[in-house]
This record gives C-alpha cells, sequence and structure tokens, in this order.
C-alpha cells in the first residue's frame, strides 16, 4: 500500500482529496501546517506528499519543504505543490525549493494522479536501484 501525506490547512480541501484518494487504496495521512507536516514526514516516512503552498505566512509549504529536503531520510520523498495561484512563478518557487511537480487548485484529480503515479515510480525505481 502506498502512503500519502497530505500537507493543507483547509479542512474542506483535506477531506475532499483524502476521501478520493482512499477510494483509490491510498494510506491517507493529514498534516494541517508546515511544522506539523515537516514532523509527520519524519514520522511516517511516506512514499509521496502533497504539499499545500498557502499554509501561512511564517511557515509556508516552500518552507515545510525546504526543510523536508534538508533533512537526509526524507529528502528522497517526491513533494508535489499544491496551489490555487497558477503564476509561473510560482511554480518556479516550488521546483526551487524542492519541490518534484507542481499543480494548481482546484484540483484536476485525473492530472494529479497521472503527476502522483509518474513520482511514485520514479521513487520506486530509485530505491530499487540504490
Amino acid at each position: 500500500m502506498t502512503m500519502v501525506l497530505i500537507v493543507e490547512d483547509n479542512p474542506i480541501n483535506r477531506d475532499v482529496l483524502g476521501r478520493r484518494l482512499e477510494k483509490r487504496k491510498f494510506i491517507v495521512r493529514y498534516a494541517e501546517d508546515g511544522p506539523t507536516g515537516v514532523a509527520m514526514a519524519q514520522e511516517l516516512q511516506p512514499d509521496l506528499i502533497l504539499m499545500d503552498i498557502g499554509l501561512g505566512e511564517n511557515f509556508d509549504g516552500w518552507e515545510a519543504t525546504r526543510r523536508i529536503k534538508a533533512i537526509e531520510k526524507t529528502q528522497n520523498i517526491p513533494i508535489i505543490a499544491l496551489t490555487a495561484s497558477a503564476f509561473a512563478s510560482d511554480r518556479e518557487k516550488s521546483m526551487l525549493a524542492g519541490c518534484s511537480d507542481f499543480d494548481t487548485k482546484p484540483v484536476d484529480f485525473q492530472r494529479l494522479l497521472s503527476k502522483m503515479n509518474l513520482w511514485l515510480q520514479t521513487s520506486q525505481a530509485e530505491k530499487a536501484s540504490a
């Protein structure tokens, strides 16, 4: 089973996305802010993280991603940034922070699922060759 950590401060977004992933047989865990997301990434070692960028002023999704990528045991977990902002600069900031990919809200579930599957396959291949 594949575990996904959703780091999202909006309870409705968390719930809707989580339920849809659970229907696809993913194990879903939730964090509602950046510090909790970083701690849960270390504790749970999820296969993939869906990171809301707009988590708050002092500790946004970019900061959470940088911290996760700075920790040896979590640095290789694929992170997909999710944001309501579709600006190219946000995509660029996400990639510079260490995200593997970027998607916009409202989420196009099929498109997001395709991106998730791509990164899960890539991650599994990297683990197998290590």
